[in-house]
C-alpha cells in the first residue's frame, strides 16, 4: 500500500504545488521586488533600493499612526475576544439548558461578510451614538470602541466553539482527583482545566492575534479611516498608500511588506510562548 501511495504522490501533489507557485510564492516574491522599486505596471519598475522603506515611515506618519492604533486595537481585542469566548465555552459545557441553541446563535455572526458586518454595525453604533449629538467619525475613539465591539460579537462565537472542544477533551479522571483533593472550582480551572485547554487558547490568540492585526473590510465598511485618519489600521493605510496617487505605489508595496514581516514575527513570538506552556503541562 506505501509503494502505491509513493507512486503517485508526485501525481497528486503537483497540482498543489504548481497552484500554490503561481497564486501565492510567485506574487509573493514579486511584491517583495517591487517595494524596492518605484512603478505604475509591472513592466515599468525602476530600481529605487530602500527609498521606499524610508518613505513608508517618513511621509506624514500616517503608517506610525495606523501602526499604533491598530496595536491598540489588537492588544483589546486579543483579550477581550479571547476571555468572553473562554467564559462562554465554560458556561455552556455546564449542563445548561439548550447548549446547542446558544452554540449556533453566538457562532453565526463569524458567517457574515465582514464589509456587511461593518456596514450593519454602523448604522447600529450611530443609531445609538445620535442620540448625544455625535457619530463614529466625529472622534477617533469612537470609531476605536465600535470596531473592538464589531470583532467581539464576530469573533466570539467562533473561539467560544473552540474552546468548548478543549474543555470538553479534559478528562474527568482529572476533575475527579482535583475534586477529591479539596480543590475550589476556581483551583481547578485555573490548576488542571486552564494547562489542558492551551493548545486550544494557542489557536485562538493565533487567530485573534493575526485577525485583529489584518482587519481592513470592517475598518473600511465602519469609519473608513475617518476622521482624518485617525481610525485608519495598518491594511486601509497600505490600501489608501498603494492607490491614494500615481508613484505612490512603491511605498503602498514597501508598507506591505512591512505588515507582512511584523504579523509573522508576532505570530511566531506568540506560538512560541503558548506551545512552550503546551510542553510544560
Amino acid at each position: 500500500m506505501q509503494k502505491v501511495l509513493k507512486k503517485y504522490v508526485a501525481f497528486f501533489t503537483f497540482p498543489t504545488l504548481l497552484a500554490f507557485l503561481i497564486a501565492f510564492l510567485a506574487p509573493f516574491l514579486m511584491g517583495v521586488y517591487l517595494s524596492f522599486t518605484e512603478f505604475t505596471t509591472v513592466m515599468d519598475s525602476k530600481w529605487v533600493g530602500i527609498e521606499n522603506y524610508i518613505k513608508a515611515f517618513t511621509s506624514g506618519g500616517d503608517f506610525l499612526n495606523s501602526l499604533w492604533f491598530t496595536t491598540k486595537f489588537t492588544v483589546i481585542s486579543v483579550i477581550s475576544i479571547n476571555l468572553l469566548a473562554f467564559l462562554l465555552a465554560l458556561l455552556l459545557t455546564r449542563g445548561v439548558r439548550w447548549t446547542n441553541g446558544f452554540r449556533t446563535v453566538f457562532f453565526m455572526p463569524n458567517l457574515i461578510g465582514g464589509i456587511v458586518l461593518g456596514y450593519i454595525w454602523q448604522l447600529i453604533i450611530n443609531g445609538i451614538l445620535y442620540q448625544s449629538g455625535v457619530t463614529l467619525t466625529t472622534d477617533p475613539k469612537y470609531g476605536f470602541w465600535g470596531l473592538v465591539v464589531l470583532m467581539n460579537w464576530q469573533m466570539i462565537g467562533y473561539m467560544m466553539i473552540i474552546y468548548i472542544a478543549g474543555i470538553q477533551n479534559v478528562p474527568t479522571e482529572l476533575r475527579d482527583a482535583a475534586a477529591v483533593d479539596g480543590a475550589t472550582p476556581i483551583q481547578e480551572l485555573f490548576h488542571v482545566t486552564v494547562p489542558m485547554v492551551m493548545p486550544s487558547i494557542t489557536i485562538c490568540l493565533f487567530l485573534t492575534l493575526t485577525n485583529s492585526f489584518k482587519l481592513f473590510d470592517q475598518n473600511l465598511a465602519l469609519t473608513a479611516g475617518a476622521p482624518g485618519k485617525q481610525s485608519e489600521m495598518l491594511a486601509l493605510n497600505i490600501y489608501n498608500t498603494f492607490y491614494g496617487s500615481i508613484h505612490s505605489e512603491g511605498i503602498g508595496q514597501a508598507k506591505a511588506v512591512i505588515f507582512f514581516l511584523l504579523v509573522t514575527v508576532i505570530a511566531f513570538i506568540q506560538l512560541r510562548l503558548t506551545r512552550s506552556r503546551e510542553v510544560e503541562n
